[in-house]
This record gives structure tokens, sequence and C-alpha cells, in this order.
């Protein structure tokens, strides 16, 4: 009787580990995609939350604050906040946008500014209804923070 002198694997057992490979990355690139896109979203509520901390102790302090509308990168990135509030002022959300900044008048006794971030998505809900929070699950909805709390936001979980 002849012995069989190969040593490498057949056919079947190659293709048998593929498929296997195959059904585990279709199991699992989906949720990797899932896990960043809540990275991202979950890195943009916490810097609008240190924005906004930032700006009430500043308010509080002060009574007062700047008067200007647009994008944090403009808007915020002064002297003032800078380094004795926020070290640094994010001003890019998790998806490479820029944070929206935006106050009406003058901070007296009643707050008046709001910050906020169009999502995945790069552009603006439309009609909101504040203090909503949505599923979590959907990154294209807006992050809205105004007057130190969150008024349109995921569920914080």
């Amino acid at each position: 009787m002849a012995k069989r002198l190969s040593k490498g694997f057949t056919l079947v057992e190659l293709l048998i580990v593929v498929a296997i490979i195959g059904i585990i990355a279709a199991i699992a690139i989906p949720n990797l995609i899932t896990a960043i896109q809540r990275g991202k979203q979950k890195r943009t509520v916490g810097d609008m939350r240190n924005i906004g901390t930032a700006m009430e102790e500043y308010i509080v302090d002060e009574a007062s604050c700047i008067a200007n509308t647009g994008t944090v990168n403009t808007a915020l990135n002064v002297p003032i906040f800078i380094p004795f509030y926020i070290k640094v002022i994010p001003t890019l959300d998790g998806w490479r946008s820029n944070l929206q900044y935006n106050q009406n008048g003058a901070f007296t006794t009643t707050f008046n500014y709001s910050l906020y971030s169009f999502g995945r998505e790069k552009a603006a809900d439309g009609a909101l209804t504040f203090g909503l929070e949505y599923d979590n699950k959907s990154f294209n909805y807006d992050i809205y923070f105004s007057d130190g709390q969150f008024t349109y936001s995921p569920q914080q979980k």
C-alpha cells in the first residue's frame, strides 16, 4: 500500500475555511460600521457638552458673552474662553463638519445660545421637536445643545 505524500489542504477544506471567514465578515462588518458611527456621535455630544459647560461657566462668571453668529471656529475661538474655561475649543463634529454656534442678543439672566451639529448627513433636519431623544442608531439626525442642555439629541445610554 502506497503512502500519500501530499501535505497540503484539499480544495474542499479551503472552500470551507473561506466560507467560514465570509460568514464571520458578514456578521462583523455591519457591527463595526455602526460602532464607528456611534463613536463619532458620542464624540460630538461630548464636545458639545464641554463647550456648553465652558460657556455656562463664563456666563456665571461674567454675566455676558460674545455677540456673534456663525461656526464655532469663528465665534468661540477667542481668548475669553481659552485657557480659563476650556483648553481647546473643538470646532469639528465627529463627521468632520463645523460645529455651528448661534447666539441671539446679549446674555443677561436668560441664556440664549445654541450649539448644533447636522450629523452624518451634514444637512439640517428642518422642523425639530425640542426635547426629543431619538434612537441613537440613526446618525443622520441633528444634535442641538441650547441654554445648558441638549434640546434634540440621541438617547444617552
